[in-house]
């Protein structure tokens, strides 16, 4: 799960991170009145989308010429300018895709004078099993070109669980930084703080980028990006409420009302698969032989009636779908119970495109019994790479 910019920082600073003061608008006036509280005379407009890139995006309403979704302002006149620009048009960013995120908050910070601008993030190295920090000289809106280019300016290294945060971590940190002196303690304070935020959170991912020296010589957290495991908000309660589900992909957030494990792709064959690997070999397979999946969709091991019918109804409500191969191995769920379960989807949906099935697996001569028996058009296959081959030559057909 992630959160805004402003509500990152705000979690943040409960933790100890120097944060700039801010204030979130959600209409022109807000925003205006946010920028009343601060002290200028610099502020910083920013437009609240979960995405990246938004100081060099660009929104569709507003022409190619338009300055991006973080904006600077010297006066409540220019606040207002760009609050008015922003709120409720599309932004366009790297991250985003072509189709662009709805602004529908604003963000108006203190502005700041910045000596240099550097890139710390926190992240679970999935290799290691540990918490790891990502360090480098390089912030701010290049950084991705810098990952690119000049990777040797990135530093990483991992905490230990059995020690936790260490003082030698803090001084890496800085030493990774090139800030010695009173700015190396205070990069080690703001490395032990983020670090302490994302064990306390079960976060997935915290990135500062930047961290801000300031002329003033202080370190300073202009711009944060946080995300949490989902699978332990059940214990954060607090942080749940954060969620804005209008930021969320629509068919991805009613699969989750059904425990269903969806992305959404851009290719135009439906999968719907038990298990995450299996899921993926069909993924790969389908690509195999010249198509590409349009999503990725597992139906967990337990999978009913009712959930088989929301996976069809999410797959089938992506218009670039011109097929579905579902391929289920059932060991916990049974191949029977999933076959009734595809033939009443299927019949309450009314498909109208292809359908293969592979099932194998627990009661797998009951489940394609029912498949036959069923009277609608569904092709059967008899391994994965026989139901790949099907798929891709059923909708090859009908766009023939």
């Amino acid at each position: 799960m992630n959160i805004h910019e402003y509500q990152a920082k705000e979690l943040l600073a409960k933790y100890g991170a120097p944060i700039a003061a801010g204030f979130a608008a959600f209409t022109v006036e807000e925003a205006v009145e946010a920028a009343k509280k601060l002290p200028g005379p610099l502020f910083v407009v920013k437009s609240q989308i979960h995405a990246g890139g938004r100081g060099k995006g660009k929104f569709k309403e507003l022409g190619p010429d338009a300055k991006g979704g973080v904006r600077l302002a010297f006066s409540l006149d220019e606040v207002r300018a760009h609050a008015t620009d922003m709120l409720g048009n599309t932004l366009v960013t790297i991250q985003t895709g072509e189709h662009g995120k709805q602004v529908n908050r604003l963000y108006i910070t203190d502005g700041a004078d910045i000596a240099k601008e550097f890139y710390l993030a926190l992240l679970v190295d999935r290799a290691t099993g540990r918490v790891a920090f990502v360090v480098s000289t390089e912030g701010g809106m290049d950084i991705e070109e810098v990952a690119h280019s000049t990777p040797e300016k990135i530093h990483t290294f991992d905490v230990d669980p059995a020690t936790g945060f260490m003082p030698h971590h803090g001084r890496a940190v800085a030493a990774a930084l090139g800030l010695t002196g009173d700015q190396g303690k205070q990069a080690a304070k703001v490395a032990s703080s983020l670090f302490t935020a994302f064990v306390a959170t079960d976060a997935a991912q915290i990135e500062v980028n930047p961290l801000a020296l300031t002329e003033q010589g202080n370190l300073l957290v202009l711009d944060a990006k946080v995300g949490f495991d989902s699978n332990a908000m059940f214990r954060h309660k607090d942080l749940a409420e954060l969620r804005d589900e209008s930021e969320e992909d629509p068919a991805e957030l009613e699969a989750s009302k059904y425990d269903l494990a969806y992305i959404k792709l851009d290719g135009d064959i439906g999968c719907m698969v038990n298990g995450a690997g299996l899921a993926m070999a069909t993924m790969d397979i389908i690509k195999l032989n010249g198509m590409f999946p349009a999503n990725f969709l597992d139906v967990g091991g337990g999978a009913s009636k009712e959930k088989v019918t929301a996976a069809f109804k999410i797959i089938l409500a992506d218009p670039n779908v011109k097929g579905i191969l579902v391929n289920i191995f059932g060991g916990i769920m049974k191949c029977d119970i999933i076959a009734a379960g595809i033939v009443a989807a299927a019949k309450e949906v009314n498909l109208s495109v292809p359908l293969v099935v592979r099932l194998e697996g627990t009661n797998v001569a009951e489940g394609k019994e029912i498949l036959a028996n069923s009277g609608l058009a569904i092709v059967p296959a008899n391994d994965l790479g026989d139901a790949a081959q099907k798929i891709v030559a059923e909708v090859k057909k009908l766009a023939a």
